[in-house]
C-alpha cells in the first residue's frame, strides 16, 4: 500500500515548480514581506492516482504560500573584451529571490 502523494506544479515567477505541503522553494522575488502568505495557481494537481489539469478543475485550486525570506542570489559576472580595441566591459548582477514555505494546497 502506497500513501497517497499529493502535490501541485504551479505557474512561479516565469517558472514552473513541483510543490507539495510543506517544501521550501525560491522563487523571484514576490511583493510582501516576511510571514505574509499569497497564491500561486496551479497548473496540474496529482491527488494519489488522480491528475488534474482541466482549466475548470483547476480553478477552484488554491496552493498557498507563506513568504519567509527575502535574499539575494549568487553574483554573475558578465565580462565582454574585443581584441586589439582595447574595449573592456565588467557589469555584475546579483537576482532578487524570496525563499517560501508551501503551507497548503486545497
Amino acid at each position: 500500500m502506497s500513501s497517497p502523494v499529493v502535490y501541485a506544479i504551479v505557474r512561479a515567477g516565469g517558472r514552473q515548480e513541483k510543490v507539495s505541503v510543506g517544501d521550501f522553494v525560491t522563487l523571484n522575488r514576490v511583493p510582501g514581506g516576511a510571514g505574509s502568505t499569497f497564491e500561486l495557481p496551479a497548473l496540474l494537481l496529482v491527488d494519489g492516482d488522480k491528475v488534474t489539469s482541466a482549466a475548470s478543475d483547476l480553478a477552484k485550486v488554491k496552493v498557498t504560500a507563506e513568504i519567509l525570506e527575502d535574499l539575494r542570489g549568487p553574483k554573475i559576472v558578465i565580462q565582454k573584451f574585443k581584441n586589439k580595441t582595447g574595449y573592456k566591459k565588467r557589469q555584475g548582477h546579483r537576482q532578487e529571490l524570496t525563499k517560501v514555505k508551501i503551507t497548503g494546497i486545497k
